[in-house]
């Protein structure tokens, strides 16, 4: 009997061994990475400016002013939920802190459309957590992972964290939601959680360095175990219409893609990846030597090779996303939800500056009510 002679499948375009350069303007890391860039830039900014904006209440207004920047509501998941649910109970929008509910509906709908991809695009704390693992992996020539036996029951950790987050945000009525934005704490509730960071304990910062070193070890420690705002995420991201999809007849069982994804995702073993853990980081498709094997698509592929125009493409491959357009929709949400918000006049706090000069030089002392 003659053997099955196995077929040369093309390989990736522009590629040796199936690996884009970085300065390829179809490299989706490439698109990714100055997308992290780009918002650990902004998230720095805004902590910067946030910090000398409470300086000047903090003095008496004898310190350089700065504006309040509107993206300090991103850090404030927790009065985004609650306005959420004093939203939902009103149909009303929440006196104060509206933009941390608008940003917070801006990551889940990312999230509905487009996996977990906040996590992997946007978030600084993802951004750092990888940089982290990257050098991990440099020091140590490789990233360990740990046993399932202790993995699954780890991973259970940031879904009790979210319940409980939950559980504080919407168990309030929308009375008591009202009444806690509007006392001391709730009108300053950006300053006491700059107050947090800058008074931080040694506790905190033991915390923090573990979770640091443990991230040398293990790929993004903290969002893996630890982030209730990536479990939140990721149960919306169930729904998302674009999900990893292989394509099993081209595909040559390499094992790559597995073997570079961050969540230790048996991708090389899926038709199409559903799991939680998946943040749309496009590692595996740009890890795969083959074309038109792995992509973030709609539809699932059928197996066709064959080059054909444009126009002729299979449907998955015409819903197929690249890295351009990737940052393309992430920000586009993002900014288009910033947009919003300052055309509804929801961007800017609403609370007047004799408030703060009231409140913000004694904020140490004022207490949770």
């Amino acid at each position: 009997m003659s053997e099955k002679v196995r077929k040369r499948w093309q390989r990736r375009p522009g590629t040796t061994g199936g690996k884009l350069p970085w300065n390829d303007w179809r490299n989706a890391l490439t698109w990714r990475g100055a997308t992290q860039i780009l918002l650990l830039a902004i998230n720095v900014y805004i902590g910067v400016t946030f910090y000398f904006w409470v300086r000047y209440f903090e003095t008496g207004g004898t310190t350089l002013y700065m504006s309040r920047p509107g993206g300090i509501e991103g850090w404030l998941p927790i009065a985004g939920l609650m306005n959420a649910k004093f939203t939902w109970e009103t149909g009303s929008f929440p006196p104060i802190h509206l933009a941390s509910m608008l940003l917070l509906l801006a990551f889940i709908l990312t999230s509905l459309l487009l996996k977990k991809s906040f996590c992997s695009w946007l978030c600084p704390v993802g951004t750092i957590s990888e940089w982290v693992g990257a050098l991990g992996g440099k020091m140590f020539g490789r990233h360990f992972i740990l046993p399932r036996w202790l993995d699954i029951p780890l991973r259970s950790l940031k879904y009790l964290l979210l319940s409980f987050f939950l559980y504080i945000a919407l168990s309030m009525p929308a009375q008591s939601i009202y009444m806690f934005l509007m006392s001391p704490y709730g009108l300053i509730a950006d300053v006491k959680m700059l107050g947090f960071f800058r008074n931080i304990g040694t506790i905190t910062l033991a915390c923090v360095f573990l979770f640091m070193l443990a991230s040398l070890f293990v790929r993004h420690f903290w969002c893996r175990y630890l982030c209730p705002y990536g479990a939140l995420l990721g149960m919306f991201s169930l729904l998302s219409p674009f999900k990893i999809r292989r394509n099993a007849t081209s595909c040559i069982d390499c094992g790559k893609c597995a073997k570079a994804c961050p969540s230790n995702i048996p991708v090389d073993k899926l038709i199409q990846v559903r799991t939680v853990e998946c943040t749309a980081c496009m590692t595996c498709v740009e890890s795969c030597p083959v074309a038109s094997t792995l992509h973030f698509s709609l539809i699932q592929p059928s197996g066709s090779q064959e080059k054909v125009s444009e126009a002729a493409k299979p449907l998955w491959r015409q819903t197929a996303l690249s890295g351009i357009a990737m940052t393309v929709l992430v920000l586009g949400i993002l900014f288009g939800m910033i947009g919003f918000a300052m055309y509804i006049g929801g961007w800017d706090s609403p609370i007047p500056e004799q408030m703060y000069f009231r409140l913000i030089p004694g904020s140490q002392s004022i207490g949770h009510p």
